[in-house]
């Protein structure tokens, strides 16, 4: 079985900086892209930020320069570095990652649990 485990999620001032880890658990033989997702009460999900085996990156428009997203692909673990947050930053983020289990042939892609993300004075 394979699960993604977000953390670090909670309450913080606008202008603050919040990191959030993302953990690939499980019987894992390889993972390509991994990204993050939020979506806001009201809203459809939207993707925040993507990252690719390699290390190549792609950001939102809205979280360009504030946002950065990163990997440890030894702990196979994702993490999204924001700064500078704003209260439309608001949001339950979720993480997303494309994975190939021990003794399949196929990827498949995972979805975490979501953390919570206020921004609120």
């Amino acid at each position: 079985q394979v699960q993604l485990v977000e953390s670090g999620g909670g309450l913080v001032q606008p202008g603050g900086p919040l990191r959030l880890p993302c953990a690939a658990l499980g019987s894992i033989f390889r993972i390509n892209d991994m990204r993050w997702y939020r979506q806001a009460p009201g809203k459809e999900r939207e993707l925040v930020a993507g990252i690719s085996s390699g290390g190549m990156t792609n950001y939102a428009d809205s979280v360009k320069g504030r946002f950065t997203i990163s990997r440890d692909n030894a702990k196979n673990t994702l993490y999204l570095q924001m700064n500078s947050l704003k209260p439309e930053d608001t949001a339950v983020y979720y993480c997303n990652a494309d994975i190939k289990r021990y003794w399949s042939y196929v990827w498949m892609v995972y979805w975490g649990q979501g953390t919570q993300v206020t921004v609120s004075s």
